[in-house]
């Protein structure tokens, strides 16, 4: 059967649409979508994954329990004081991760997920995040933990895209040091920053979610900052700057 040239005519002018047509979605999609972020820990799960993960390498006597556990407990504090130096923090959490092959790593991971995280992943946090997702909302953690300890809990609550400190992979091998800057404090503000010129997407009617005075930086550059369950220094500035604070417990 021939077609005719006004057929013809009509299926390259309705080729031609419907290309124009997924061209103007994409461009809407990139300036029109709201941006829904999530910190990880104390926000999302209702412990520090990074301080667990090292509890458990303790329990499971992969590490020197009493040196371990002292130091583990010291950065931990720092942290919740907004003093930690990350760089030694980085130091001597990735060390562990260059002294073992991925496949033992990633089955003490599983183990780690399974016992310690599953428990602590909170409801609430998971309805927030599928209310952002029902409304066509693009979803993101961004957190200072390294990828290798926190991309499978991310996993748990179905949120494509993270953002992270990044451990150095180098033939298939960690190394013990970390890639770029931190994501820690303004180093969030830096990464997400650099996702969002590779993405295309912006903060225009953006949300970010907290429970921590050193996400600040961040929670500063959102339209709409949320501090969940948050410190004292964090509610005491939501307080302050009219914030909206909420409980995910």
């Amino acid at each position: 059967m021939f077609l005719t040239l006004a057929t013809l005519k009509n299926k390259m002018i309705l080729g031609i649409t419907l290309n124009y047509v997924k061209i103007i979605l994409f461009y809407y999609k990139c300036t029109h979508m709201s941006l829904a972020i999530f910190d990880l820990d104390n926000t999302l799960i209702c412990d520090d994954s990074d301080h667990l993960w090292g509890q458990f390498l303790v329990e499971q006597k992969l590490v020197d329990s009493k040196d371990y556990a002292k130091a583990n407990t010291q950065f931990y504090n720092d942290y919740c004081q907004g003093k930690l130096d990350i760089h030694e923090y980085l130091t001597f959490a990735l060390s562990f991760l260059a002294e073992h092959p991925l496949e033992k790593l990633y089955q003490w991971r599983e183990q780690f997920v399974d016992e310690k995280i599953r428990p602590l992943a909170l409801p609430a946090a998971q309805n927030l995040v599928n209310k952002h997702r029902d409304k066509g909302d693009e979803l993101l953690v961004i957190t200072a933990t390294n990828r290798f300890v926190t991309e499978t809990i991310v996993d748990l609550f179905g949120i494509p895209s993270m953002l992270a400190t990044e451990p150095e992979l180098i033939n298939g091998r960690y190394t013990g040091r970390y890639i770029d800057q931190p994501c820690y404090q303004h180093g969030k503000v830096i990464h997400l920053h650099h996702w969002l010129q590779k993405t295309g997407l912006n903060l225009d009617n953006s949300s970010f979610y907290s429970d921590s005075h050193n996400d600040i930086p961040l929670l500063e550059k959102v339209t709409h900052p949320v501090a969940v369950d948050p410190d004292e220094k964090l509610k005491k500035h939501a307080t302050d700057n009219e914030w909206a604070i909420i409980s995910l417990r």
